[in-house]
C-alpha cells in the first residue's frame, strides 16, 4: 500500500516539475529580447488571449518590446487554397536562413464558422523549416478577422521583431475575401497565383491587383511551365492598365517552382530592390506611420465593441432584440438604435 502511495507521490512531483512555470511580464520581455523561441511562443499566447486579466499584461509586454528598434521587413503572402503557399514559404524561408537571415512565419489557419476550430497544421507542412534554428513558425486561428488575419497578428509581428527576426512572413488564409487586413500591416505584399487552373482570369481583379507589389506564378514546372510563362505575360499586360503606385514601385511578375526550388532567390532579390526603392524615396517609413494610425483606429473600434457588449443593459436586452429581428418585428437598424440608446444611458 505504501509502495503504491510512494509511486503516486512521485508521479505528482514529476508533473509539478515539468509543469510550465508562470512567467511574469518582465520574464517574458527578457526572454523575447534574448531571442528565446520558447518564451516568444508563450508571449504570443499571452497577446492572443481574450481573458481580461491578460490584456493589461499583453499591453505592457508590447510596449516593452516596441522600445527595441528593428530593421526587419514584413512580407504578406496570399493566394487561393492549393496554390502552394506552405511549400513556397518553406523553401523561401530556407533560402533566407541560408543567407544568414532569421525568419519568423506567422501562418494563419482558417477557423470554422460552425465548430470555431482550426487545424493549425502549418508546422506539419513545413517539416524542414520548423527544424531550422534560425526560423520560428507560429500557426494561429483566423477567428472572425478580416481577410483571415488573426486578431493579434500585428502584436505578434512586434514580438517577433523584438526577438531579432529579420524577416516576418505573414501567410493569410487566401479564401477570396478582402486581404486589406494583411496589406495594412506589411511592407511588401506578394500574391501567389496558379497557371492552367482558370486562375488567370480570377487574378485580374482590381482590388487584389492594386494591393500586390509582386505576382508570382507558382508550380512553373514540367507540363505547367509553358502555361506559367503565358500567365506571366497576361498578368504583366493587366498590370499596365493600373495607375502608378504611391510608393514609386512598379509591381513585377515572376514564375517559380517551390518544389524544384527555381526562381526563389530571384524573388528575394526583387524584394531587396523594392526595399531600396521605398527607403530611398521615404515611402517605407511613411507607410509604417500610416499603418500605425490605421491600427490605432482599429483598436479603438475593437475596444468600443467589447465595452458595448459587456454593459449590463446590452446583455439584458440583446437576446430580446435578436428574437424580435429574427421574427421581423423590428428592423435590425432600429434594434441597434434601441440598444445604443440603452448603452448611452448606462454610460451617463
Amino acid at each position: 500500500m505504501s509502495t503504491e502511495k510512494n509511486k503516486g507521490t512521485k508521479g505528482v512531483r514529476q508533473v509539478k516539475k515539468h509543469r510550465k512555470k508562470k512567467l511574469s511580464v518582465e520574464d517574458l520581455t527578457r526572454g523575447v529580447l534574448n531571442g528565446d523561441k520558447a518564451i516568444l511562443a508563450r508571449a504570443i499566447t499571452l497577446v492572443e488571449s481574450t481573458r481580461n486579466e491578460d490584456l493589461k499584461k499583453a499591453y505592457t509586454l508590447i510596449e516593452n518590446c516596441l522600445l527595441k528598434k528593428s530593421n526587419s521587413i514584413r512580407i504578406g503572402i496570399t493566394g487561393v487554397p492549393g496554390v502552394g503557399k506552405s511549400t513556397f514559404i518553406e523553401i523561401f524561408g530556407k533560402t533566407l536562413t541560408s543567407l544568414g537571415k532569421k525568419v519568423a512565419v506567422l501562418a494563419v489557419d482558417p477557423t470554422s464558422t460552425l465548430s470555431k476550430g482550426s487545424i493549425l497544421g502549418d508546422k506539419t507542412r513545413m517539416q524542414e523549416l520548423v527544424k531550422d534554428p534560425n526560423a520560428f513558425i507560429r500557426p494561429s486561428p483566423s477567428g472572425e478577422s478580416l481577410g483571415g488575419v488573426a486578431r493579434k497578428t500585428r502584436e505578434s509581428v512586434i514580438l517577433c521583431e523584438a526577438a531579432g527576426f529579420d524577416v516576418v512572413l505573414i501567410e493569410t488564409v487566401g479564401v477570396g475575401q478582402s486581404e486589406t487586413a494583411v496589406h495594412s500591416m506589411v511592407d511588401f505584399f506578394l500574391l501567389l497565383k496558379l497557371a492552367g487552373a482558370g486562375d488567370e482570369l480570377q487574378g485580374i481583379k482590381r482590388g487584389i491587383m492594386e494591393m500586390a507589389d509582386a505576382i508570382v506564378i507558382n508550380k512553373a514546372e514540367g507540363d505547367n511551365l509553358k502555361r506559367a510563362q503565358l500567365a506571366k505575360v497576361q498578368f504583366e499586360r493587366a498590370l499596365q492598365l493600373y495607375p502608378p503606385k504611391e510608393n514609386g514601385w512598379t509591381p513585377q511578375v515572376s514564375t517559380c517552382s517551390a518544389v524544384e526550388n527555381k526562381g526563389i532567390i530571384e524573388i528575394w532579390e526583387m524584394i531587396v530592390q523594392f526595399l531600396n526603392t521605398t527607403k530611398d524615396n521615404s515611402y517605407f517609413e511613411k507607410n509604417r506611420q500610416k499603418q500605425n494610425k490605421y491600427w490605432l483606429l482599429q483598436a479603438i473600434d475593437e475596444l468600443l465593441k467589447q465595452h458595448f457588449f459587456q454593459t449590463s443593459t446590452v446583455k439584458e436586452n440583446l437576446e430580446t432584440m435578436i428574437l424580435k429581428v429574427s421574427k421581423d418585428k423590428i428592423s435590425p437598424f432600429r434594434a441597434a438604435e434601441v440598444l445604443m440608446a440603452g448603452y448611452r444611458k448606462e454610460l451617463k
